[in-house]
């Protein structure tokens, strides 16, 4: 692309070559008005990802990429142990685990649509939202411990929810290799009483109503219907996740002269994969994942007693719980054979084939949900993991619609009142603690959702498996 160093390889892949302290090349994924759209601050931050020691090419952008702290959104950066590779508290970024949890029921749109308004005000009720937001589980040193390291698995044996819900979450519910000791005091007691909470920002708990099927044979494995009611589930590991990157990243930006690394930028924190820094923050890392896979179990639960209520004998059963930003340890082919990497998915989400050896049982064949959230005012979609994944993209896909404005700029042009008004206009019963959060989520701030979607299908990242549409919203 003409004065952006940009070439076009493909139809729907842009690279960046080397270039200054660059490494590795790095892949944009998108189409042409997506690419026009890339900030120049994207760029920049992929530059950076690729100066990082032991990065293995390519580095990547999904079609949803937009500026981030050090990592740009939307990136997928592979790290070599053996060559030197960094872990980058930055790469992961602050909502660890952040991720999507989708629930399927057995009702139609039929049946909730007279009855959205009470249902919005008996989960708004019920799922503790907002900044700062409490629940009423309160944990003590010993019960934080077991969380840390247990996850959803240890939340099913608290009571909250059923054993069987663990075969679809990501990592069967719980991240092996968390070290709850490196989880400092501060960023426990920040999640002392916040278990099973929304919080705030772009988070959100949506009732859903599948409006298309796009891939017959990929829904009826994974229990998709026309007409259906789903509900999805965006949080993350809230203020215990927030703490953990602020903490290793000082840590990090202090020890990396130590290490010979030069920081371009100090959003960039990152040691050596073998250092005592990098082994610290991938436990507590890892401790904050089972967090975030906690948390998500405990509103699942919370969920099911208000469907319970409102639709006596209703069942919601678990499709699938996948994060988006997280480091994992995964075998990859490597131009010096398939190697160990340390996969690095900054609002990108992992999406496995349908023969891929970590694929859950029931998924074998059709490939992973992935699950993609849109606008407030626009579709969100359900996409499975393919097989034709191209190998520069780490077996990940795109997670979102992607920003094009930032918070303050959006709520400065889209006053909260006027995006409520515009919702409420088109059907969606929406529940909000802040009005100015709902400015800073309005529609009109991210990308185009099914440019987005058609990029990655087109690229063979995910295909189109289902689009949902937004019924009702609950947020902080």
């Amino acid at each position: 692309m003409k004065g952006r160093n940009l070439t076009r390889r493909e139809a729907l892949v842009w690279e960046l070559a080397p270039s200054g302290a660059m490494r590795v090349p790095c892949l944009l994924f998108g189409s042409p008005p997506l690419i026009d759209a890339v900030e120049e601050e994207v760029l920049t931050q992929l530059r950076n990802v690729a100066s990082l020691p032991g990065v293995v090419a390519p580095v990547a952008a999904m079609p949803d990429t937009h500026p981030g702290y050090g990592f740009p959104i939307g990136c997928v950066a592979a790290f070599d142990p053996e060559a030197g590779g960094v872990v980058s508290a930055g790469g992961v970024g602050f909502d660890i685990a952040c991720g999507v949890r989708t629930l399927l029921t057995d009702l139609d749109a039929a049946d909730v649509v007279p009855v959205r308004e009470a249902l919005a005000d008996a989960l708004f009720a019920r799922i503790p939202a907002g900044l700062g937001s409490t629940g009423g589980l309160r944990l003590s040193d010993r019960d934080m411990d077991r969380m840390l390291a247990g996850g959803a698995a240890w939340a099913v044996t608290e009571g909250y929810g059923e054993a069987g819900n663990l075969a679809r979450c990501e990592e069967g519910g719980r991240m092996d290799g968390a070290d709850p000791e490196a989880v400092s005091p501060r960023a426990r007691e920040r999640q002392r009483d916040a278990l099973g909470t929304l919080g705030c920002g772009n988070h959100y708990l949506e009732v859903q109503r599948v409006e298309e099927i796009c891939d017959a044979r990929a829904a009826t494995a994974y229990g998709l219907r026309p007409d259906q009611i789903v509900v999805s589930i965006h949080c993350g590991s809230r203020g215990l996740g927030h703490q953990v990157a602020t903490d290793h990243m000082a840590i990090m930006r202090q020890a990396a002269p130590r290490h010979g690394i030069a920081l371009p930028d100090p959003d960039l924190a990152c040691a050596p994969i073998a250092s005592p820094e990098g082994a610290r923050y991938l436990g507590a890392m890892r401790a904050a994942i089972n967090c975030a896979l906690a948390g998500r179990q405990v509103i699942t639960h919370l969920v099911r007693e208000v469907f319970a209520a409102l639709f006596p004998g209703c069942r919601l059963r678990l499709l699938y719980d996948v994060s988006h930003n997280t480091c994992k340890v995964e075998r990859h082919p490597t131009p010096h054979g398939v190697r160990k990497l340390y996969i690095h998915r900054k609002g990108a989400t992992r999406a496995l084939g349908p023969s891929h050896p970590d694929l859950p049982q029931s998924f074998r064949g059709v490939g992973q949900p992935v699950l993609v959230g849109g606008s407030m005012g626009t579709a969100s979609y359900i996409l499975s993991g393919t097989d034709a994944s191209p190998p520069a993209a780490f077996t990940s896909a795109c997670h979102g619609a992607g920003r094009t404005l930032g918070r303050k700029q959006a709520v400065k042009r889209f006053p909260g009142r006027g995006v409520l008004a515009d919702l409420t206009a088109k059907g969606i019963s929406l529940r909000a603690h802040d009005l100015r959060g709902l400015g800073e989520e309005a529609p009109q701030a991210y990308k185009d959702i099914e440019e987005v979607v058609q990029a990655a299908h087109g690229l063979g990242l995910a295909v189109k498996t289902a689009r949902l549409r937004l019924l009702a919203c609950i947020k902080g």
